[in-house]
C-alpha cells in the first residue's frame, strides 16, 4: 500500500513541476514578445520574472498536489522547478553563471511552493467534505 502512495506522490510532484515549467516557459515567451515590441521597459524585467515564476509554481502545485504533506510536496516542487527553470533559461541565454540571486529564487520557490502545497491539500479536503 505504501509503495502505491509513494509512486502517486512522486508522480504528482513530477506533474506539478512539469506544469510549472510549461506555464513559466509560455509566460516567458509572452513576456519576451512584450519586451521586444517595446510595450514594457527593461526595468520591470526582474519583478515580472519573479512574479511569473511564482504564479507558475502556484498553478503547478494547486493543480497536481493532493493527499497529505502538502508543505513538503509543494517545497519539493519549488526546489525542482527552480533547478529545472534555472537550467532551461540558462541554456536559452547561454549563461550558466551562479549568483546569489539563485539562492534567493530558491528560498522564494520553497516558500511559495510550501504555502501552495498547504492550500492545495486543504482546498481538496474542504471540497471533499462538501460532497
Amino acid at each position: 500500500m505504501r509503495n502505491e502512495n509513494s509512486f502517486t506522490d512522486v508522480f504528482s510532484i513530477i506533474k506539478g513541476v512539469a506544469c510549472a515549467v510549461a506555464v513559466s516557459l509560455l509566460g516567458a515567451i509572452v513576456f519576451a514578445v512584450l519586451l521586444r515590441g517595446g510595450l514594457l521597459s527593461d526595468k520591470v524585467l526582474y519583478p515580472i520574472n519573479q512574479a511569473l515564476k511564482s504564479v507558475s509554481l502556484i498553478v503547478g502545485v494547486l493543480l497536481f498536489i493532493r493527499g497529505e504533506k502538502g508543505l513538503l510536496k509543494g517545497a519539493v516542487v519549488g526546489v525542482l522547478f527552480t533547478a529545472i527553470s534555472y537550467l532551461a533559461f540558462s541554456a536559452i541565454g547561454s549563461d550558466f553563471s551562479l549568483s546569489w540571486l539563485i539562492f534567493a529564487e530558491l528560498a522564494l520557490a520553497v516558500l511559495v511552493g510550501g504555502i501552495s502545497g498547504i492550500l492545495a491539500v486543504n482546498l481538496t479536503r474542504v471540497e471533499l467534505e462538501r460532497f
